[in-house]
């Protein structure tokens, strides 16, 4: 196979005197930090967008400082309208983020070492952390719990060491009383995604092994081959081979944007490294998963499960790629003062309620992988 442009030399300094490894280290966490900062803006972005009046954020670690983008971000992903401060001075700043961060705690989402001051200074490891927290709490935690799996438990052994792998996310215990998956497997939302991912990939017909979110995407190979089970016609696999990575990554991210919708949040260079950034090809894959989610047939295997009464309704414009994840959230309230039957009128996918294979989904939350 055609390899990418990474050389394997020393790491050398612009003046080509090689670096000590307390050097490289360090020019890999900045390098890994960026990476992580260009994709969560891009993420935040494509949900800011489907606001009713879309808001941006240029700069990640400085936007956020007065809360409002926070706020914006949050009312998104949760469907409530949130209170702000009027005002444009610091103590309005500190009750934006006050409100943004008391929601994320009152939903039981634990917030580890973020503090208002830090995130005013925009701090590039807190900021990255509380965003971070929130993709996986409500994006991939919420997409991941819509899944239930068949009888392959071969496919899950594997996956049981996967969360002690070095600078990996830590997995907490998932708790009783979750979707079949997690109750029946006991697995973490990364292992569910991963496990996801092979089913994509088998389906694909592409025999790569994906055993990670990390150096089993450099080639761009499992990018492809998740296109080729969404739309088997877009792609052709055995062109993988003959192509270079940065070709078959360049190939996937832009089929996916044009084809599927899907936002494009990365760029080949983040990919095809050494060690390429979890957390980015975490949230990146997510959106695959939620188009998989919007598509009316089922798989065989991968049965999605939407409640046949949602229990909320959004105050914001529904998403453009809207999954009954979203309804299910734990963090939307629930609104009594509707009937059923008068939401079932104004429920964009009220089609699928008359499939069999749609079954109510008990609403759960997942713990920090």
């Amino acid at each position: 196979m055609a390899s990418g442009g990474e050389s394997s030399a020393p790491a050398e300094d612009e003046g080509g005197v090689p670096l000590d490894i307390d050097d490289v280290h360090l020019l890999l966490q900045v390098e890994q930090e960026q990476i992580q900062k260009r994709t969560f803006t891009n993420w935040i972005n494509a949900q800011l967008s489907k606001r009713s009046h879309p808001a941006v954020v240029q700069d990640l670690f400085s936007d956020l400082g007065d809360g409002t983008r926070l706020l914006d971000l949050l009312e998104v992903m949760s469907g409530q309208r949130m209170k702000r401060e009027r005002g444009r001075g610091v103590f309005q700043h500190r009750g934006n983020i006050e409100t943004a961060l008391n929601f994320l705690k009152n939903k039981s989402i634990k917030l580890v070492n973020i503090n208002i001051p830090d995130i005013i200074e925009g701090k590039p490891s807190i900021i990255l952390g509380l965003i971070w927290t929130i993709i996986l709490h409500c994006h991939i935690e919420e997409l991941a719990s819509t899944l239930s799996y068949g009888s392959r438990s071969s496919s899950l052994d594997s996956l049981s060491s996967l969360d002690s792998v070095p600078g990996s996310p830590s997995s907490s215990p998932v708790p009783r009383g979750t979707s079949p998956l997690h109750n029946r497997f006991r697995l973490s939302a990364k292992k569910t995604l991963l496990l996801w991912v092979r089913e994509q990939c088998q389906k694909a017909g592409c025999s790569a092994s994906v055993r990670d979110f990390k150096s089993s995407w450099r080639t761009g190979e499992v990018f492809l081959a998740i296109l080729c089970s969404l739309r088997p016609d877009l792609v052709d696999l055995s062109q993988v081979q003959t192509s270079s990575h940065r070709e078959n990554l360049e190939r996937a991210f832009h089929l996916a944007e044009k084809e599927l919708g899907i936002p494009r949040l990365l760029e080949p260079e983040d990919i095809d490294v050494s060690n390429p950034d979890e957390k980015s090809i975490m949230t990146y894959i997510a959106q695959f998963l939620q188009y998989s989610n919007d598509l009316p047939v089922a798989d065989d295997d991968f049965e999605l499960q939407t409640p046949l009464f949602p229990t909320s309704l959004s105050p914001v414009n529904l998403p453009t790629y809207f999954t009954p994840a979203v309804l299910t959230s734990p963090i939307h309230k629930v609104q009594t003062s509707q009937s059923a039957c008068e939401f079932l009128h104004s429920f964009p996918l009220a089609k699928y309620h008359s499939s069999p294979l749609h079954q109510p989904l008990h609403v759960s939350t997942f713990f920090l992988i």
